[in-house]
This record gives C-alpha cells, structure tokens and sequence, in this order.
C-alpha cells in the first residue's frame, strides 16, 4: 500500500517591525536566515493611519508597534538585500494599503523585478477596522472602493498577488463569539465581491474572485477553533457557489493565514502563553482539509511588551518543530467522519447563517457596522464577566495563581524597547528626503492622484506615479481625507445601562453614595489619547463604569492630550481614564499632566491603563497619576471602587 504523498509545510512567518527601515530590515534578514520562509511586515500607526512621523499625532508612536515608513527611501531600506521576486510578503495595511502596495511595487522595480513575479499579501480590510482595531482614514464607501481598486489593479497587473486578507483575527481579539467571527468576516468578503464583481468581465470574475484570501485568529478553546475552520471551509465554498455561481473548486477554496490568539496571552507566569500558543497552532493545521496556508505566531512575552528576536524565533521554532520533526504532514484529514466534529461545525454554520442572515437584512456589512460593533463589545463583557466570575479558568490568573517567578524575565523585564531617539532620527530623514526630491513632481503627482480620486478612477496608477515622485505618506493620506472626508467609528458603547448590572448593586450604591455628596453623577471620561485604535480595554472599563452608575464621556480613539484636556474641562470630569496600549504612555501622559496643570485641573485624578512595564508605572506615578493598571488588573469591578475612592470627597472614602 502505497504511502499519501507528504504535504508541503504552511508559510512560516513572524509579523515583524519596530524602530527604523534599517533595523526592521535587519531583523528580517535574521529571521530568513534562521529558517522563516515568508515575511509579514508590522507597520508603526502613523503608517497606518496615513501620517508622517512628523505630525502631531504621530507623536510618541514613531516605530512603537512597527515599522514606520513614510516615503520610497523608507520602503526602499526596509527590503535592502532581500530579492523581493523570491519573497512572499504579507503587509498588514489596510487604510493605506494602496499607497504601501505602490511603494512595493516600486522598490521591486527598482530592483529589476517584473511586478508580475511579486507574490504576498495586503490586508487592506477597512471593515474589521470600523469594528476591533481602529486604523481606518474614511467613511466605508470610498474605503470599499479603494478596495476593489487594489483587487481590479491585481488581478490585471500582479497575478500571484492577494489584494484582500478578509481579516477575522480583530474579531475575536473585540470578542467576537465563533459564530460572529464567521459571519462578520464572511458578510465583509461578500461586500467585496459585490463590489468587484462589475468591474471585471463576467468568465474573469472566478479568478478575481479566487484571490480573495482570510485573516483569522485561532483561541484557545482548540476543538471548537479547529471546528470554526471547517466551518470556514464549508460557508465560503457554499457562498461562492451559490451566491456567485461559481463552478470552479480552486476558485472557491477558503484559502487563510492565521496568527493565533493574542488576546488570551496573559502578563501573570507569561510562560504558560508558550503552551497556549501550541495549543492554538494545532487548531488550524491539523485539520489538513482546513489547513492555514501561512502561520504566524505571536511570542509567549506579548501581553509584557515588544518581543525580543529570541523570543520569535522561539515561536518560529515551534511551527519548525511541528512542520518537520512530527509525521502531520504525512497523513489524510484526521477528523473526517467523526461525529462530534461533525456536529460542532454543522452547529457553527447554522448559527453563522442565522447572523449573516441579520446582516443582509441590514444592507450586508457596510449597513450592519454599528450593529456589529455593539455585539462585539457586548460579547466582549460577557466574555469578561465569565472571566471575573471564575466559570472560564484562566491559568495563572484566576486559578492556580501561587508560581514562581519566571527565570526567562532578565533584568531588562523580558521584552525590547524603542529608543526614544528614534523619533527625532526619523523626523530628521522625513526632512532631509523632502528637501532632496523634486517638488513640482511631487505637485502634478498629487495633483494627479486627487483628481483620479475625486473622478471615481483607480487610484493604484496615480499612487504608483506619485510613490516614484517622492510623495510622503501623510501626503498620499491627505489627498483621500481632502475627497472621501474623515470617519469616526461608532464605540459601540451606548449611554444607557445593560442587562449585566447583576453583581454590581454594592458598587452601584457607593457611586449613588458619592454622586449625591458631590452634588451631580459621578463623571468619569474615558479617553484614548494617540493613534492606538485597540478600544477593547477602554470600551469594556467605560461599558463596566456606566453599568455601575456612573455619567461616562467616552468619544473613542485617535484624540488628542488637548481635546482629552478640553473634555476634561467642559465636562467637568470627576476623574479621567487613559488607555493606551501603542507603548506610547510616557510622552503621552507626560503632555496631558501638564495640559491637565496648565487648565488648573491638577485636582481631577488621572488613572492609565496599558501594557506598561514596571519601570515606566513608576515614572507615570511620579507625574501624578493616581493608579497604573495593566492586563494583570482584569477585575473591573476593584477598577470601579479605585475610582470612586479617588473622587470621594467625604470619610466614606477611607471606610
């Protein structure tokens, strides 16, 4: 009898990029050489919100979560000495992901490559912005559209290239159930091709159709997530067949990447995360029906801070180990026929088909982002309460919390940071690049690139034009907030109290207790200062707090020290919240401290919440903030009675 032939290993990747294009670019290198056989590309936020390094938002953010890249020199250094028609590159992009692509597209021909070799990735989801990760620029429309730009100027231009990664990971990372993760992504790839399907010819449209990859997160719960990636499988297959009439097998393939779950990783015996990141890897590569084609792991340090190179090799180890010491490859789908798999996956369909049911009723995804957001961050506090309330064990955290503490902590806290100097470094070049470029080039470039904007064309021609021209990032941007306007997402957290108030009457009688020695509603403004669009933390503590009886003031991410400190003032705040997650606390809070004495409101306590190491909790503490909470503080409800301590204005406060 003769031996399955063995399968080929999925991508092996690590999403990668910090500081500087060179450092970044060195790192990749590294990684290459250790054995990764695809890149993902990690962009810092001004990148991916469509600033320069030198903007006012951009302040305290320069290389914290990725890369910065604001111009053809930048993205030029970044692949230095890396053949770019041998690689398979993910870019996690998605606001400027045109203006990405057509920096890559042009440092590969720089390098002498036929763009039609070039093989990778953009993320390039606007919707799962709106809903979890908040990088978008514009309203959904025009952001739909410079979608189906990316995919039209693909399918015709680079062949082998993904112009979309429909990406669920966000998803689950908001909260999302299974079966939202399902149909939410599933609803935002049919808004896609609905949008796709006039602008190619009708015998073309299977092709363009069969580029259309997914993003997707794997958790914990391994059978349940293995289950949700045949359910994948079979929903996409079903909705290409049925709702596009194609044929086709390969065209209908449910084709993924995945990086399992970080939003499980915890910051108490961080060590446990290595185990939790196997455990998820399995789900979505055994299954050999369902198998990723790419994985990328996060590292066992992540909930700390910015993993070291030892640390993702270690992750990269681990796919190594699995894709060719164990005998995986070797064998047929392990679990067709069995009965339970079997049920679970036709129980996630049933319930996916329900919801994407619902949303088609509202007008598909772009009609449904409100009501999606609202069921995330609902989804999200259920999830939390099961957490507090013990019925969802949690290693380390909720149970079996008594450990010894880790050796793999050096005396640096386990992690890497970001020089402070980088940003001014980065500015610098920003400067020195403006000043070397022509500028009437860049003028009829940008000239050219609005008015293709404004006429409806595809903008991937004149994005490449102006990439060559030397335009900047924030220029690219500005010329698409200029045409399609600015969007600010729904928070999904709405003023009136929810049916999860169980639990919290003792709390609610102190903030009732409080409110009337103070004269009016305790006000609580929650705010997220920076471009760190991750809300989940910020949502759930203002979602906890209104619950709990207090009169919350939350606007959403991207706001400024400035404006914080203006609501601050206008509101009369009793207490203000900060949730930052970027590594950009130190001059954030640092410029809002002095904003806060500036407007004499020194006497309002300021509370921060983050990934924030030990070193830099004392830091903050020393300019004033009264509490410093970190993933560790997952009881929201000792949150809550901080807060009504800190602006208790009688003796209850010392009961």
């Amino acid at each position: 009898m003769s031996q399955p032939q063995k399968d080929r290993p999925w991508l092996i990747r690590t999403y990668a990029g910090h500081s500087t294009a060179t450092a970044s670019n060195a790192l990749y290198r590294a990684n290459l050489a250790k054995g990764q056989t695809g890149l993902s590309v990690a962009f810092d936020l001004p990148t991916q919100t469509g600033y320069d390094s030198d903007h006012v938002l951009a302040r305290g953010e320069v290389g914290k979560v990725g890369v910065p890249i604001c111009h053809l020199g930048d993205m030029r250094q970044l692949f230095a000495d890396i053949p770019l028609e041998q690689m398979n590159t993910s870019m996690t992009i998605n606001a400027t992901a045109p203006w990405l692509l057509a920096l890559y597209i042009a440092v590969a021909e720089e390098q002498g490559v036929d763009p039609k070799a070039l093989q990778g990735t953009v993320q390039n989801d606007l919707i799962k912005e709106y809903l979890s990760r908040g990088t978008y620029i514009c309203p959904p429309k025009p952001s739909l559209k410079m979608i189906g730009d990316v995919a039209e100027y693909c399918y015709k231009n680079i062949p082998k290239w993904n112009p979309m990664n429909v990406c669920s990971y966000h998803l689950q990372e908001a909260g999302a159930t299974p079966e939202q993760e399902l149909s939410f992504a599933l609803a935002t790839a049919i808004a896609v091709l609905d949008e796709l399907r006039p602008r190619v010819p009708e015998a073309d449209f299977p092709v363009l159709a069969g580029r259309i990859s997914f993003f997707v997160n794997a958790g914990i719960r391994f059978v349940t997530e293995m289950c949700k990636m045949r359910a994948f499988v079979d929903l996409w297959d079903e909705i290409v067949h049925e709702r596009y009439g194609i044929e086709d097998p390969k065209a209908r393939r449910f084709r993924y990447g995945v990086q399992v779950n970080s939003l499980g990783l915890t910051e108490q015996q961080p060590e446990n995360n290595v185990y939790r990141i196997l455990i998820e890897m399995l789900a979505v590569t055994l299954s050999k029906k369902a198998r990723a084609r790419a994985v990328q792991l996060p590292a066992w340090n992540e909930a700390l801070g910015l993993p070291r190179p030892w640390d993702q090799q270690w992750s990269m180890r681990m796919q190594q180990i699995l894709a060719y010491e164990t005998d995986l490859l070797e064998f047929d789908d392990l679990f067709d026929g069995n009965p339970a798999v079997d049920r679970k996956v036709e129980a996630l369909k049933e319930g996916a088909r329900h919801e994407l049911a619902t949303l088609e009723s509202m007008g598909g995804a772009i009609g449904a982002i409100d009501y999606m957001k609202a069921r995330l961050v609902d989804s999200n506090a259920e999830r939390l309460n099961r957490i507090e309330r013990n019925e969802t064990v949690v290693v380390g955290v909720n149970k079996f919390t008594t450990g010894e503490p880790s050796p793999l902590m050096d005396e640096e806290g386990g992690i890497m940071t970001v020089d402070p100097a980088v940003e001014a470094e980065q500015i610098g070049r920003l400067n020195d690049w403006k000043a070397a470029r022509d500028a009437a080039a860049v003028r009829d470039a940008l000239a050219e690139l609005r008015t293709a904007a404004t006429e409806g064309r595809n903008i991937m021609p004149a994005s490449i034009k102006a990439a060559r021209a030397g335009v900047t990032t924030g220029e690219w941007a500005q010329q698409m907030r200029a045409v399609h306007g600015e969007y600010r997402g729904p928070t999904g957290v709405s003023s009136s109290p929810s049916n999860k108030t169980e639990g919290l009457e003792e709390i609610r009688e102190e903030v009732n207790a409080v409110s009337t020695q103070l004269g009016r509603r305790l006000k609580f403004l929650v705010g997220k200062p920076g471009l760190d669009g991750h809300s989940n933390g910020a949502e759930q503590i203002a979602f906890r707090a209104r619950d709990c009886g207090m009169d919350i003031d939350y606007q959403g991410i991207r706001l400024t020290p400035e404006e914080l400190v203006r609501a601050a003032l206008d509101d009369e705040a009793h207490v203000v919240g900060l949730s930052i997650l970027s590594g950009s606390h130190i001059p954030l809070v640092e410029e809002l401290m002095q904003r806060m004495k500036d407007a004499g409101l020194t006497h309002i306590p300021v509370i921060v919440g983050g990934i924030i190491p030990e070193e830099d909790a004392k830091r903050l503490r020393a300019m004033g903030v009264a509490r410093v909470y970190t993933p560790k503080d997952f009881e929201l409800n000792t949150i809550m009675r901080d807060i009504v301590r800190l602006v208790d204005p009688g003796p209850v406060a010392a009961e």
